[in-house]
């Protein structure tokens, strides 16, 4: 029987209800599931009340290898396939990362060769007000976009940095998670490794520049693609819920993430999904 859905927009967007995350997933469930993320672009399973890391991992990989991000002080210290999105300080140390401030529009891991194709972040703790995360499909606005200004984009490649987000949005990485994140270029336009559909690859956060054109020219149609594909009709704002899941494409989303109250606890647990080698780099 198939999953039951409802669509979190009229352009993308699912929450797909009667998973429980704690079980044990099937084939063909988690086949429909990756048919839905891929197809959506963003899923939202609600009602995952108390679970654990273990439990969160395990789903994960499903649908990819995961990662170990560079940010290693952030690492949950028992599953470390988790880093920790939060403003919590625990003796003494700040035990996430990103803060209680807004973080501007990002793709998770466009700034390294083999980028991730997806994340799932899960709500531990949630603030006061505040914190909401919003999505831009990018597929669904390269798609909508005028024929003259995606002939303007065919063939450039864009420049991503780890560097130009922390300087926003973030703090410094140390010599060796810098060493490891070095500045990269990827096609402009990516093509989804998966489904073949084609997607703007670019944000705010983590796009200086385009490759090859002269500062000024890069600024301006950077300036223009950015105006364009943040649109209302290609955004999703998720307001959370405890024990919301949200798993995104990162080949195909970009997201953004509201402040929240500097005097609540907010910990939220992600996951960073890769694609399979021989298809990870973007093209």
């Amino acid at each position: 029987m198939p999953l039951a859905t409802r669509p979190l927009t009229d352009r993308f967007g699912v929450e797909i209800s009667g998973v429980d995350m704690a079980a044990a997933l099937d084939p063909a469930t988690a086949r429909e599931i990756a048919d839905l993320w891929y197809e959506n672009g963003v899923v939202l399973f609600r009602g995952q009340d108390g679970l654990a890391e273990e439990a969160i991992v395990q789903f994960c990989r499903h649908f990819g290898e995961l990662e170990i991000h560079v940010r290693k002080e952030y690492l949950s210290e028992t599953n470390p396939e988790l880093i920790l999105i939060s403003n919590v300080d625990e003796d003494g140390r700040r035990i996430g990362i990103l803060g209680d401030h807004d973080v501007g529009w990002h793709h998770d891991q466009i700034y390294q060769r083999r980028p991730a194709v997806g994340s799932l972040l899960y709500a531990v703790e949630l603030p006061a007000w505040g914190g909401n995360t919003a999505f831009a499909n990018l597929a669904v606005a390269f798609e909508a976009m005028p024929d003259a200004m995606r002939a303007r984009l065919d063939g450039l490649r864009a420049q991503h940095s780890y560097a130009f987000f922390n300087g926003q949005w973030s703090v410094p990485t140390d010599d060796e998670q810098t060493r490891l994140t070095p500045d990269v270029v990827h096609p402009l336009i990516r093509t989804h490794p998966v489904t073949g559909r084609k997607a703007i690859y670019a944000d705010p956060g983590m796009t200086p520049a385009i490759d090859g054109l002269a500062a000024d020219e890069s600024r301006a149609l950077l300036d223009e693609i950015f105006e364009w594909i943040t649109r209302p009709e290609f955004v999703y704002e998720h307001a959370w819920a405890p024990g919301d899941a949200l798993m995104w494409d990162n080949a195909s989303t970009m997201h953004r993430r509201d402040a929240f109250d500097p005097a609540s606890r907010r910990i939220m647990k992600r996951t960073t999904i890769m694609a399979p080698e021989d298809r990870a780099v973007p093209f």
